[in-house]
């Protein structure tokens, strides 16, 4: 991070919330010239979508919970204020429930805080926006998939030679790991299940392949798949050996499909008790990460995947990279001087307001 002038003010704080059908998750951070620096996480389980798939309604026992975890966020933001510029989501379990709006009500009253639900379209492109600093210079298209708790949401997005992103297409499965392990409630997840989640997620694909023929694309290996979820990253984690999760040594390895194989088979073998002990999933993840395993196992049987990136990034990175860009010239001025690029290195420069387009408010 470049030395600042002692006289120029420190730099501005920007944050983001995810509320997702599984975990709240807050981060805040700082600008720097070529991203962000991360000044504090907050991260929670709430199962804020637990139940839901019953009779499409937030429970009051889960709104609790995630009312409980947001006051910690609103805390947390109080302690750094001011916040500059900030933008708190939440995604599948709120679109979802008919009970949302007193739901949002609630939140306000009880944490002063303005949820945004946005769009499954809107969660794609966020997630790719969040994962673009681990697009491969040398391809220009990825496929980036993020199996949320409700839902998941997989993105076709394709770099062009002026180093702008856009996202060609997307498709939206109507399930993620929560309400996977609930349809299958089982202790165990069975054979059965497991195939069923394989097969739907075949079917559900289909029409997207049809549309845009990935298949041939990824096997001349000219797209990049990467994975961002709690499941992903718990593979990467279990296939790392961790004795404890560490996000810097997940975040950005490549996975072959032999690598996740090898993983999911392990992760299987560990058993409902197993994982529930093992320090990298634990458990309040043991019954959700079989669920996202059959998801994954999914998407790489359906497409000749070779090799997943692992992302620990997705959602709340690029909300932070969408506020940052909107401000970024005024603060490149008084901070960076006008020859600094402050958010992306030039050739694979972030640029919102020509990509994406029409996305926000679908």
């Amino acid at each position: 991070m470049p030395r600042q002038n002692a006289e120029l003010p420190a730099a501005p704080h920007y944050a983001a919330i995810d509320l997702g059908t599984n975990s709240c998750r807050l981060v805040i951070a700082t600008p720097t010239p070529t991203s962000f620096r991360i000044v504090e996480t907050f991260s929670k389980i709430t199962r804020l979508g637990e139940g839901i798939i019953n009779n499409n309604e937030l429970s009051r026992a889960a709104v609790r919970r995630t009312v409980g975890a947001l006051k910690v966020c609103a805390g947390v933001l109080a302690e750094y204020a001011p916040i500059h510029k900030s933008r708190f989501v939440a995604t599948a379990a709120c679109r979802r429930a008919v009970n949302c709006k007193p739901f949002l009500e609630l939140v306000k009253k009880e944490t002063g805080l303005n949820l945004e639900i946005i769009s499954s379209k809107e969660e794609s492109r966020l997630a790719v926006v969040g994962c673009i600093p681990l697009l491969s210079r040398n391809v220009k298209r990825a496929l980036v998939f993020d199996i949320g708790g409700g839902s998941t949401e997989i993105s076709l997005a394709r770099t062009t030679n002026s180093g702008s992103t856009f996202i060609e297409g997307f498709v939206s499965l109507p399930y993620g790991v929560v309400t996977v392990s609930e349809a299958f409630p089982s202790q165990e997840m069975t054979d059965l299940a497991y195939n069923t989640i394989i097969e739907r997620t075949h079917k559900l694909l289909s029409e997207f392949e049809e549309k845009y023929n990935i298949r041939e694309a990824i096997a001349k290996q000219e797209i990049q798949v990467i994975g961002t979820s709690g499941t992903v990253t718990v593979l990467g984690a279990v296939h790392l050996n961790l004795p404890r999760y560490n996000r810097s040594a997940v975040d950005g390895i490549a996975m072959t499909k032999q690598d996740i194989d090898n993983t999911i088979a392990k992760i299987r073998r560990l058993g409902d008790e197993g994982r529930r002990r093992h320090p990298c999933i634990g458990a309040p993840k043991a019954d959700l990460t079989m669920a996202g395993c059959a998801i994954i196992e999914g998407l790489i049987t359906f497409w000749p995947i070779s090799e997943v990136t692992v992302a620990d990034r997705g959602i709340r990175e690029g909300i932070l990279l969408d506020l940052m860009h909107a401000h970024k010239k005024s603060y490149r001025r008084r901070h960076f001087g006008r020859s600094r690029y402050p958010f992306a290195k030039k050739r694979n420069a972030y640029k919102p307001d020509n990509q994406f387009k029409g996305a926000a408010n679908d």
